[in-house]
């Protein structure tokens, strides 16, 4: 015979439960559950104990009626698998689940300004008490700073021109520091294989690549074109193969950089004997690269972090003592860099 229990779903526990067990009032427990003050010590752990005892779940639905907050905040993310944008959208779910909020995601393929507006809007509609909108190309910045909300929206990405409190990776300074370490290594130049177009993150690496240039004295070769692709950097590799001249480049990306290694190996240039390679992100591949990438690598946790504290900040009600937050990236040395060679 088979167990009198099977199939008799077990009830999940009530507040009415939590007050029976805790021998309190259902106000009482309700005021615990809020934060509210003038609870009796012993009286609050003994509410916090019969919570834990019997596993009870506040209804959040309840709750929001109650406190009027949702602890739910909306992310605008684009939709993609790039690197950046991607480890971006994680570092702001793992700091809201740490500050106790749940998140509501958005993806589009589309940053325009009415695409931007109406996910905004859904999320709103949702009961979010704020927005995170990770922009990474200048569309996408232009889009957040014309926004017409209700509830606060905190930006993330590479732009610092919008009126809306912004967290970004300084790129220009990680560009700077990744061109300088290869001319400290003696290299008389620097070639960049930039990001694609209308990204900020392609015109602040490559600004940073100019400056410390110019900075040094140095020549600035043209620009090679890239999309961020393993595939772009591979064929801007098998050009810079069959230049004698070339003995650095910088790469606005680890993908890009990847691409790149693979031509110059395949053509039979050493790294960094003939050719010593930069890139940027630090990848969790990029250590495992042939050889090892040297690259500029970005705190995404970090700015996931910041991008909490300016919403929560607007949450309580006051701007941001800093509405634009800069994050320096590192440089991380791996052996693709390295002194130039003795030319015969």
């Amino acid at each position: 015979m088979g167990n009198d229990s099977a199939g008799i779903e077990r009830r999940h526990p009530v507040m009415a439960d939590v007050a029976k067990l805790a021998g309190v009032s259902h106000q009482t427990v309700s005021r615990v559950l809020n934060g509210a003050p003038h609870v009796r010590p012993g009286t609050r752990e003994r509410v916090l104990t019969a919570i834990r005892e019997l596993d009870y779940r506040p209804n959040s639905a309840a709750r929001a009626l109650v406190t009027r907050r949702s602890q739910t905040l909306g992310v605008v993310s684009f939709k993609s698998t790039l690197y950046g944008p991607a480890s971006m959208l994680d570092g702001i779910e793992q700091a809201a689940r740490s500050a106790g909020y749940s998140v509501s995601v958005t993806s589009l393929r589309s940053l325009d300004g009415r695409s931007v507006q109406e996910a905004v809007d859904r999320l709103r509609d949702q009961g979010v008490e704020g927005v995170v909108a990770i922009a990474p190309q200048i569309s996408a910045v232009s889009a957040v700073a014309k926004l017409s909300s209700s509830v606060p929206v905190v930006a993330v990405g590479p732009g610092s021109q919008s009126r809306v409190p912004m967290v970004s990776v300084d790129n220009r300074s990680g560009a700077e520091a990744a061109t300088r370490h290869l001319l400290d290594l003696g290299h008389r130049t620097v070639h960049h294989l930039a990001g694609p177009a209308g990204w900020m993150e392609s015109r602040d690496r490559q600004e940073g690549w100019r400056s410390a240039l110019e900075a040094a004295g140095a020549p600035v070769p043209r620009v090679e074109p890239g999309d961020w692709s393993a595939r772009a950097g591979y064929q801007a590799g098998l050009r810079i193969a069959e230049l004698d001249d070339v003995t650095a480049v910088f790469c606005a990306n680890d993908h890009m950089a990847l691409g790149l290694l693979r031509a110059l190996h395949e053509a039979g240039r050493a790294i960094p004997g003939d050719i010593s390679v930069v890139g940027f992100d630090d990848i969790p591949e990029a250590a495992y690269f042939t050889p090892p990438l040297a690259t500029v690598r970005q705190d995404f946790g970090e700015l996931g972090r910041r991008a909490l504290e300016l919403l929560v900040e607007e949450l309580e009600g006051g701007a941001p003592a800093r509405p634009h937050v800069r994050i320096a990236p590192e440089m991380v040395l791996r052996r693709s860099a390295g002194p130039v060679a003795t030319r015969r």
